[in-house]
């Protein structure tokens, strides 16, 4: 339970961090915002433990968030054109 709270204050912050980070422009709200980065937070997190970098259940690191962020909002800009 702890870990997934961990995961979406995370992602919360990656999310916003993401967007800064990502070029272009993104025309979405905050609220769609702090969704992909909760998104990119969980994915980050399952793909590094079925990786090995992270034990099952622990919460991705702040850095992997963020590109987990990233990589989701490049993902949904694709969908989106």
């Amino acid at each position: 339970m702890m870990s997934i709270l961990g995961t979406i204050l995370i992602g919360l912050i990656a999310g916003f961090v993401a967007r800064m980070l990502k070029p272009g422009n993104d025309s979405m709200g905050w609220i769609m915002t702090a969704v992909l980065g909760i998104a990119g937070a969980f994915v980050a997190s399952y793909l590094g433990a079925a990786l090995g970098f992270y034990a099952p259940g622990q919460a991705a690191g702040f850095i992997a968030s963020v590109i987990g962020a990233i990589v989701i909002l490049v993902i949904w800009g694709m969908f989106k054109k």
